[in-house]
């Protein structure tokens, strides 16, 4: 019953965050994306800026934020090299990679620019 509940908290903290991004303007162009490489929680765009977000939900933001570990840092640098090969200005297309932490009692924190290539 632990991997439903943690299941069903992840999608509750991706739609919250969703929620978070689409109050300040942002379009939602996917959620939980995926491709042969691996997934990402949400992918949004700002002006001309694609946003791709990791949500980390735990029971504090500090062990939220120490859950991202290398292997998904490069799986999601290259899920979203391939989202970018279908945009008109392909791998030019101006991104940035946030990470949103949830906290245990739904708050949360964006790490803009979080994860650099």
């Amino acid at each position: 019953m632990s991997g439903l509940t943690s299941y069903q908290g992840g999608l509750a903290a991706e739609g919250s965050v969703e929620r978070h991004y689409l109050a300040r303007a942002y379009e939602l162009v996917a959620t939980r994306w995926r491709s042969k490489a691996g997934e990402i929680d949400l992918i949004l765009r700002k002006n001309d800026v694609v946003v791709f977000v990791e949500v980390k939900k735990s029971k504090s933001i500090a062990r939220a934020a120490e859950m991202l570990n290398p292997s998904q840092i490069a799986r999601i640098y290259t899920a979203a090299q391939i989202f970018l090969e279908g945009e008109p200005d392909g791998q030019n297309t101006p991104a940035r990679f946030d990470v949103a932490l949830v906290g245990p009692s739904g708050e949360i924190e964006i790490l803009k620019n979080a994860i650099q290539p």
